[in-house]
């Protein structure tokens, strides 16, 4: 008898996992480790106390600690909107005419609208613990500030976003829902920061860019009294957090029979991409699953991994974070003020960029209208509206599906809903009307950016 597999497969309580999975311990070689910048010298986890917490500092550098225990506090919160489900896209499917069984993991039922909470709740409770009481952080579409402030209200902190320019204006709801949770939400870069003053005072037209918002809040956070910094993306500590949602994947694929062939998620920073294919990485880098695919996708305008250079590089515009070998564009590289939405950062996690450099995965770009024709579609078919940066993996789920109605194979696809689009109806607005422009870079606007990576040794 055939085994009846259900649209959407929600698990207990009791399995929201216990720990969270460090694929750094699976990994054949580390990463490369991070810079400081004055002595160009390997990074010493004391050297992070004044900007992080300590032990999202220990994380951050712990390359070797398999599982690290999730404390009780966080798995409390977590309770509130975990499980997420897991959801099998039969109407996608069907539409497609595809042999491929799709599914999806979706991070969007919550207040931040996507996955950011899981990694925010984390750090605001390592940040409390440690007697903290004020913390700074930047945002690009807002998804991150929104969690971060949620979490941050949750556990009695201050905080005070950086919110990219250009989504501060494309998305005005979203400042106000992080200031339902007291958070102050500035529009970056300003005039509240040497490094924002400085920026201006070199382009005052400048849109903005995570590069930018990161520099405002670290020196934010180390000006401060009793203040640290976090970060929503591209960090270890974050990867380590995000594995939670590539856990109850695969425990929800073992009760269903099932493991994926392919793992497609959208890559800006690297967080959703870097906690869904964290397991199932494992069994490929362990040979238990070597012809497994992952795929990296992301924006047309903002190609880190598909034009842009392995190299040690800030990860910040102002210069004053540590240096991390990744795949980067040059921490002096501006996107252009498209609805990419987070996608936007200049660099990729260390993590992901060693994984793609070593050949472990793939990685495409697509042009916006491509992305949010994928969306469109994907809303119609599934009922989700689903958020810009989301539809970027939509759109790749949807390419490797039609493959396969190409060759009769019948592969497995998950791919990582990361949130919804209820924010960026702007965005969809541009789209619907045909006004959404379709930016890539040219070569000469590219090297302008690699310009900006830094004349040192280690990238000769």
């Amino acid at each position: 008898m055939m085994k009846t597999i259900p649209h959407r497969l929600y698990l207990t309580e009791d399995q929201i996992p216990r720990q969270y999975y460090n694929l750094r311990s699976a990994m054949p070689e580390l990463p490369d480790p991070m810079l400081n910048p004055g002595t160009l010298q390997p990074l010493k986890e004391e050297e992070l106390y004044p900007i992080f917490c300590d032990e999202l500092a220990h994380q951050e550098m712990d390359g070797a600690t398999e599982y690290v225990d999730i404390p009780e506090p966080i798995r409390e919160v977590y309770k509130m909107y975990r499980p997420s489900p897991l959801v099998r896209a039969y109407n996608l499917e069907k539409a497609l005419g595809t042999p491929a069984k799709i599914y999806y993991k979706f991070e969007g039922n919550n207040t931040s609208g996507s996955h950011k909470l899981n990694s925010a709740v984390a750090q605001a409770y390592y940040a409390k613990a440690q007697g903290i009481t004020r913390l700074t952080t930047e945002t690009g579409a807002g998804q991150w500030g929104t969690a971060l402030s949620e979490a941050c209200s949750y556990f009695g902190l201050d905080l005070d976003v950086f919110m990219v320019k250009c989504s501060y204006e494309q998305k005005p709801f979203r400042k106000d829902v992080m200031r339902v949770f007291n958070a102050s939400v500035t529009p970056s870069p300003s005039m509240k920061t040497r490094a924002g003053q400085k920026i201006l005072a070199e382009n005052p037209d400048t849109t903005g860019s995570l590069g930018c918002a990161i520099s405002e809040a670290v020196e934010s956070a180390v000006t401060g009294q009793n203040s640290r910094y976090v970060l929503g993306s591209v960090l270890n500590q974050v990867l380590l957090h995000q594995s939670i949602i590539g856990l109850e994947c695969e425990t929800a694929m073992n009760e269903l029979g099932e493991y994926p062939d392919i793992v497609v998620g959208c890559a800006g920073g690297g967080s959703n991409l870097g906690g869904l294919i964290a397991p199932f990485m494992r069994d490929k880098l362990q040979g238990k699953k070597p012809g497994t695919r992952f795929i990296a996708v992301e924006p047309a305008s903002c190609p880190s991994f598909t034009r842009g250079r392995y190299a040690y590089d800030f990860c910040d515009t102002g210069k004053v974070t540590p240096m991390a070998r990744m795949y980067t564009l040059g921490c002096g590289f501006i996107p252009s003020a498209n609805h990419a939405g987070g996608l936007r950062y200049h660099g990729m996690s260390p993590i992901l960029s060693k994984l793609y450099h070593d050949g472990y995965m793939e990685a495409v770009s697509y042009k916006q209208t491509e992305v949010f024709e994928a969306a469109v579609k994907f809303a119609k078919l599934e009922t989700i509206l689903p958020a810009p940066e989301s539809a970027h993996a939509i759109k790749g789920a949807i390419d490797e599906a039609l493959k396969c109605r190409e060759t009769g194979e019948a592969k497995t696809i998950l791919f990582g809903l990361t949130g919804t689009g209820y924010f960026d109806m702007t965005a969809y607005a541009s789209y619907l009307d045909g006004r959404m422009d379709d930016h890539i870079p040219t070569d000469e606007e590219l090297q302008r950016g690699f310009d900006s990576l830094p004349d040192i040794p280690q990238n000769k």
